[in-house]
């Protein structure tokens, strides 16, 4: 047994000591605080190290005339970076010093080895770690680990022991005690500002990390930082018990903190995410977010490299990361490092990477990541995203030609893409990585006549009902299937063909089979993601609501009607029946002003998911004229999105004449588009647009079921028939987002049968053993 686990051997001291000393044993040098400058949360004698060993002409300009004093300039200087641009970028890009031009502070690992002095300054990084550090003149206050990358302050770590506190512990003594600024002497900690200081802190106990990147005092936020367990005895969360005997957080120090690993966060992981945000007031302000990967996603870019570095392109790759998993940095992380990796003679394995979504988000997201990642111009192509005059498809072409190293495309500009890849015999050299985000959510909607010849496929017709999903099975089912292309597909709810196309089989030696099934290359499971605090279970809200009418069986011209045509004609009529639509969306109204709407600060909003485009635009025209008379309800203002247009002919119903002031009266040849129902003044996107505090309520027809994030929806009204399980969970993911005071969801569903939608959700999140509680009833509805 680890003698750590001895009764005599819980102790804290013990614990850091033993950190230290594995650190040591993997290259790191350990230092000592008298050596750290207060002042400037610099390490002095590692900078000065560095720069003389990398940069020694440009330290000879500093030192001439005095040597003594060459360090003074070069700290001021990087002090006054670091406070204007930032720990990372200062790390990355370097600082500018005069008389001495471009000093670069580190060095990231060398893509291939054709530059051998780019290994020697590689080589040269010191990494260094300082226990007990004294971070305030005057003061005894010191953090447990301090951790450095030539000099600069990245990582502390506060140390606790499960026999006698927690990471809890070790938590709160950031928050109680460690703060950036000093409340009495109002000194600012350069160690420990957002930005500045420390990219990432660390509370650590034996069996716990967490971690966090900006210090706020009481609004600072720990996320988990551990690898997860298998469910075994329920438990998702924390490390697992190691066989060895070493500590559970053992892989903090032997793989996060390995000298490459560590590096290698620093200059191709960590970025500042950026997004506008809309206070109560209607004022907007730019939110900045320092993102440092967490566990799983670290592991699986890591892995996800290796293994491709190993086989080259070819091979399949499934992530099934539950939402809430981060899944578009992993995907902003994965793309740059794919094209990145070259053989060592400094042949890329990818000439492209094609990222396949259609999701706006992802595209700004990965821009913002991969350039601050990486300095390179025109790395970035997102085929249709500017008014160029040209077709996207000769967008496209243009770009996978030149090369351009990441190409973002939507799911209806895919099938192009891979008949460049099939046709173009000017890319029949080149190797390309996809990368698909969701691949089974929506069809690609476009018929590439090439790729649909190259396929045998009967018409244009049937290629464009296919999903990416559904096209790249006829590829790779067909005799043109290519050899030059790897695929990465990334999905939080994969079925079974998805496993089929993209997952491995259990023993890659044998041929699928029963025995031998595809399976996932990496998890992270949904029930982690719930028990870690990434995301709510939306199934504790979830409500039934079953609607009776006492409705004549349907006939078409006095004749019974088939049963099959009768429950279509039924469910059709039920859906837009004007008394069913008009007392739902009084149902919902209420509720949501009694429910949902004082929740999150009075910020909280819902969805409605309707059956179809027309149920969308009645359900728009009646939720506006139950407001208009409902004054009191008149700060609830809802946007409708749905994809092309109708007439009135397609919106009406023969019931609306039943109505007193029909709020559905409208012409046959009026035309309802999503531009004509929503305000205009605040711009097209209605994901910006729905974060606005004044609209409170998004009725969607096929919009936003998938990949949309937006964490202050804590209500869905489902009045969609949902028969597909992956389906149901994707659509009541859009609820499981967190947000600060976020604890509460509803699911009010009008239409799907209780037991049915139960089972069939559970079964689908089986995998993640996600524990379906019983559903709340009681609840209020406003007077």
């Amino acid at each position: 047994m680890h003698p750590v686990f001895a009764d005599t051997a819980h102790r804290e001291k013990y614990f850091e000591e033993y950190v230290v000393k594995q650190l040591a044993a993997r290259g790191w040098k350990v230092g000592d605080t008298s050596r750290y400058d207060q002042n400037y949360a610099l390490y002095p004698e590692d900078l000065v190290e560095w720069v003389k060993t990398t940069q020694p002409k440009k330290w000879e300009k500093l030192a001439a005339g005095n040597v003594d004093k060459a360090a003074a300039p070069l700290m001021d200087r990087l002090a006054q970076a670091l406070d204007r641009e930032g720990t990372v970028s200062v790390l990355r890009k370097g600082i500018k010093l005069a008389g001495a031009g471009e000093i670069s502070l580190s060095e990231g690992l060398p893509e291939d080895e054709r530059d051998p002095s780019a290994w020697e300054r590689y080589n040269a990084n010191i990494l260094r770690v300082v226990p007990q550090l004294k971070y305030r003149p005057g003061s005894q206050l010191a953090i447990d680990l301090v951790l450095f990358i030539n000099g600069l302050a990245v990582a502390t770590v506060e140390i606790k022991t499960d026999f006698t506190q927690s990471a809890d512990a070790a938590a709160s003594q950031y928050t109680d005690d460690r703060l950036p600024q000093d409340p009495v002497t109002k000194r600012v900690e350069p160690l420990l500002t957002f930005q500045r200081g420390a990219v990432v802190h660390f509370a650590m106990s034996e069996s716990d990390i967490q971690m966090c990147t900006k210090l706020a005092g009481k609004n600072s936020y720990f996320l988990p930082f551990n690898q997860g367990r298998d469910g075994s005895n329920g438990l998702w969360t924390g490390n697992p018990i190691r066989d060895d005997g070493e500590y559970p957080v053992a892989f903090f120090w032997e793989q996060i903190c390995q000298r490459d690993n560590w590096l290698r966060i620093f200059h191709s992981f960590v970025y500042t995410e950026k997004k506008d945000v809309v206070d109560l007031s209607g004022n907007h302000s730019r939110k900045e977010t320092q993102i440092f990967p967490r566990f799983h996603q670290w592991d699986a870019v890591t892995k996800i490299i290796a293994d491709a570095k190993a086989n080259g392109p070819g091979m399949t790759y499934l992530c099934e990361h539950s939402a809430g998993s981060g899944k578009t940095s992993t995907i902003a992380w994965t793309a740059h490092d794919l094209i990145r990796l070259r053989t060592p003679e400094g042949k890329p394995y990818f000439h492209s990477v094609i990222v396949v979504t259609d999701r706006t988000v992802l595209d700004k997201q990965l821009q913002d990541a991969v350039q601050q990642i990486d300095h390179q111009h025109d790395l970035i192509a997102a085929i249709g995203d500017r008014d160029t005059g040209r077709s996207k498809s000769a967008e496209l072409a243009e770009a996978m030609e030149r090369g351009t190293p990441i190409i973002v495309v939507t799911l209806q500009t895919f099938p192009y893409a891979m008949e460049q890849v099939l046709t173009n015999g000017r890319l029949k050299d080149r190797n390309f990585a996809v990368i698909i985000d969701e691949a089974h959510a929506s069809q690609t909607g476009s018929a590439a006549s090439n790729l649909q010849a190259t396929l045998a496929l009967r018409d244009a017709k049937e290629m464009e009902g296919l999903t990416v999903e559904e096209l790249l099975e006829k590829i790779q089912s067909s005799r043109v299937r290519p050899r030059n292309v790897s695929y990465f597909a990334f999905t939080a709810t994969p079925k079974h063909a998805t496993l089929t196309l993209f997952g491995r089989p259990a023993d890659p030696t044998k041929p699928p089979s029963k025995d031998n099934k595809p399976q996932s290359f990496h998890k992270y499971p949904m029930r982690q993601a719930i028990d870690e605090g990434f995301i709510l279970d939306v199934m504790k809200g979830y409500l039934p609501y079953k609607t009776a009418f006492n409705l004549a069986e349907p006939v078409q011209d006095g004749q019974r009607v088939s049963q099959k045509a009768a429950k279509r004609a039924l469910a059709k009529w039920l859906n837009l029946h004007a008394t069913n639509v008009t007392q739902k969306v009084e149902f919902i109204v209420e509720h949501f002003a009694a429910n949902v709407a004082p929740l999150l600060g009075g910020t909280a909003k819902a969805m409605i998911v309707t059956s179809s485009r027309a149920s969308a635009v009645r359900y728009k025209r009646a939720f506006d004229a139950y407001i208009e008379v409902h004054s009191r309800h008149r700060a609830f203002q809802a946007l409708v999105a749905f994809s092309g247009s109708l007439t009135g002919k397609e919106v009406v119903h023969t019931s609306d004449e039943q109505l007193k002031d029909d709020p559905f009266a409208a012409q046959e040849d009026d035309q309802f588009t999503e531009s004509s129902m929503n305000p205009r003044q605040y711009g097209s996107d209605l994901r910006k647009v729905f974060d606005r505090p004044e609209f409170r309520v998004m009725i969607v027809a096929n919009k936003f079921q998938t990949g949309f994030d937006q964490p202050k929806l804590c209500a869905m009204y489902l009045d969609k028939k949902i028969a597909n399980p992956v389906e149901i969970v994707q659509t009541l993911s859009r609820l499981n987002r967190v947000a600060p005071g976020k604890d509460t969801t509803f699911v009010v569903d009008f239409v799907n049968e209780p037991q049915l939608s139960w089972m069939r959700s559970a079964s689908t999140i089986k995998r993640s053993h996600c524990r379906c509680p019983e559903p709340q009833r009681h609840l209020r509805l406003a007077g």
